[in-house]
């Protein structure tokens, strides 16, 4: 057996029409007698076939097997093209395919020997000394074996240099396995290793006629080729540690500063919080620094010497509050107050008198698929009547806009637009969403998003009335009642409108107190004459149930104003839908008047 290192040899074998089925059978041995002098292995000399003639088939890669038994019976199996004889497609599909990483081929600077035997009979029919060339320069080393009627020529323009070690000619198919045994010492050569004195510090691998020295994991081989140097993992900056590398035997580790622990990803780090310890005694906040903490207390308090405890200070008394008729001080901060008849205004110090019903208004509008293409226009339209009715501007009435259906969807924010003809240009431009109707998940969104003072609302303190205005016309396909509730509970005034399958004990649980009063319903979006009656709401300081609940005067009469203008909407929608029937009417009648005219002449 062959005492050198590993190879990747690959067999390139001539089946075409000029090989008889016997002298193929000779062909098969020589490859068996070779391979079984091989030491084959994954990491040992890898093996693969390929036969050709009019084109190329694979037998078996080299990364297919790693035993002699599996490739013997692979070889048994082949059945030969018999068609012509492309040699120099082999040669290119050799180079292209079968040499590569993907096929199994070692990497290049392993320097493992990359070995073609070709094996044929006859003249190419295709051209080769290009191709092998190429071959060559790729670090291909090829051994050309040409049978009884091969062409030496060919042969030699296909070989390695030098000529006389890489091309043979065997007289007949009859002597070619003798010959094999005379390849095989070729093929081997000597152990170099084995043979003379190296010099490797670690390992020594043998190929055809010399060596090269390896060196073990960890270490990488000085300019001398011959000696190793342990690699400094760290060096290249691509072990990804936090804080500290740490380079040993190759590898390396990573390390964290004093005051932090490493990670379970072994390259992270994270502070120790001090504070987690429990025993700071801190009356507000611990702030956990490396190898220690502080305390710090709330804005408007100041740290005590104990370095521990917090003393409040009255901020009306020690900072320049600007309010105009009174400061109020509450836990770390302050806010103003108005007398009762005015109102804070936008800069939250000055007080002014109620604006013209100023609101908030969020409109949630159904844009699931029962609600089809032109009742969502109407929708849109009526949304646009309330909006030219409305005061809008940053610090008049604010507007919003939500549709929903399967998803929610925020068409514009409260603080999106501060005009009523960009508010209005908005809405018409609002594409219809179809699909379900979650009226629950819009109620969420409207109460977590929509009144949120990132999107425009104005604080509770500015006393401007927030309410919410939701349109549906079916079942809703989610719960409502924890949502609904919430929207009540956290000051919005909420109106239900339900139109065609609108379920009213739904409208009712959006609906604010009193019910009756905060919800109404139409059979369909054409006709809803009778909803005017129900927006006639009274929402001033009321009593009940032996308490008195006070309202702002303000919030009052921006809601009546709200009201106001939302019923001359709705009556203004119905008087054109009354006048459009009468013209359909006169119309109806006309054409009749016709066509009894026509029948008296026939």
């Amino acid at each position: 057996k062959c005492r050198k290192g590993p190879l990747d040899i690959v067999f390139v074998i001539d089946s075409s029409r000029s090989v008889r089925p016997f002298e193929f059978e000779t062909m098969r041995r020589f490859m068996m007698d070779i391979i079984s002098n091989l030491d084959v292995g994954p990491n040992a000399t890898r093996v693969g076939v390929i036969q050709y003639s009019s084109q190329v088939q694979n037998i078996f890669s080299l990364k297919t097997f790693f035993t002699r038994a599996e490739m013997e019976k692979a070889i048994n199996s082949i059945v030969p093209l018999a068609q012509g004889t492309m040699t120099g497609l082999a040669i290119q599909y050799a180079m292209n395919v079968a040499f590569t990483i993907q096929e199994g081929a070692r990497p290049l600077h392993k320097k493992i020997p990359r070995i073609a035997i070709i094996v044929t009979d006859g003249r190419p029919q295709d051209r080769v000394t290009e191709v092998a060339t190429q071959a060559r320069n790729a670090g291909i080393e090829i051994y050309a074996v040409g049978i009884q009627r091969a062409d030496m020529n060919s042969l030699r323009a296909m070989a390695s240099l030098p000529l006389e070690e890489h091309v043979f000619l065997v007289e007949s198919f009859e002597l070619i396995q003798q010959f094999g045994k005379q390849f095989q010492d070729k093929l081997c050569g000597v152990d170099a290793c084995a043979e003379q004195e190296h010099g490797c510090q670690h390992s020594c691998v043998s190929t055809p006629g010399s060596f090269y020295c390896e060196c073990n994991p960890g270490y990488r081989l000085n300019v001398d080729g011959k000696t190793c140097s342990p690699v400094n993992a760290c060096a290249d900056g691509r072990h990804g540690c936090q804080h500290q590398c740490v380079s040993a035997h190759g590898s390396y580790s990573c390390r964290c500063r004093a005051g932090y622990y490493l990670n379970q990803d072994k390259r992270s780090c994270t502070m120790i919080n001090y504070c987690s310890f429990g025993n700071h005694s801190c009356q507000h906040e611990c702030v956990s620094i490396p190898n220690g903490h502080y305390c710090r207390c709330r804005s408007g308090f100041t740290l005590q010497p104990d370095g521990r405890s917090c003393k409040a200070t009255d901020l009306c008394n020690g900072v320049d509050h600007g309010c105009e008729f009174k400061c109020v001080s509450t836990e770390g901060s302050y806010r103003c107050v108005c007398p009762e008849g005015q109102q804070l205004q936008a800069d939250g110090k000055a007080c002014g008198k109620c604006g013209a019903g100023h609101v908030d208004l969020v409109m949630v509008i159904d844009g699931s698929k029962s609600v089809r293409p032109q009742n969502f226009e109407l929708v849109k339209q009526f949304v646009n009547r309330i909006v030219d009715l409305l005061e809008v501007s940053s610090h008049g009435t604010r507007v919003g806009l939500v549709q929903y259906s399967s998803r929610v969807r925020t068409e514009f924010p409260l603080n999106k637009y501060h005009s009523a003809d960009e508010i209005k240009k908005a809405v018409m431009e609002v594409e219809y969403m179809e699909k379900g109707t979650m009226t629950g998940l819009a109620l969420k969104h409207m109460v977590e998003h929509s009144f949120s003072e990132l999107e425009g609302a104005r604080p509770p303190s500015h006393n401007v009335p927030r309410i919410g205005l939701v349109f549906t016309d079916g079942r809703s396909q989610d719960d409502i009642s924890e949502w609904a509730r919430r929207a009540k509970e956290s000051g919005i005034v909420m109106f239900a409108v339900g139109v065609g399958k609108a379920v009213e004990e739904e409208l009712r649980a959006i609906a604010s107190e009193p019910v009756e009063e905060h919800f109404s319903y139409s059979a369909d979006f054409t006709t809803m004459t009778h909803l005017v009656e129900n927006f006639k709401l009274n929402i001033c300081p009321e009593e009940g149930k032996g308490e008195t609940e006070i309202r702002s005067p303000c919030d009052c009469e921006a809601l009546v104003q709200f009201q106001t203008n939302t019923v001359a909407i709705l009556q203004s929608l119905t008087e054109k839908h009354i006048l459009w029937a009468h013209s359909l009417a006169q119309m109806t009648a006309r054409l009749e008047d016709l066509e009894k005219q026509i029948a008296k002449k026939k």
